[in-house]
């Protein structure tokens, strides 16, 4: 099993750029059946992610 240690000074790396992530930059994607976000790096601005999918109900 692997351990969960928090760390609130270390901060994340953009795989792309290499630059620090003081904050990551989001976008609500235009969906009918839910919420999505795409998440993406501020300086480079390439993304970091996609959100899974909540259905309506879930809110």
């Amino acid at each position: 099993m692997i351990e969960l240690e928090k760390h609130d000074e270390a901060r994340p790396v953009c795989p792309h750029c290499a630059n620090e992530l003081p904050k990551v930059w989001f976008q609500r994607l235009k969906n009918p059946l839910g919420k999505r976000y795409i998440y993406f790096c501020p300086t480079c601005r390439k993304v970091l992610g996609i959100s899974h999918r909540k259905g309506f109900w879930m809110g």
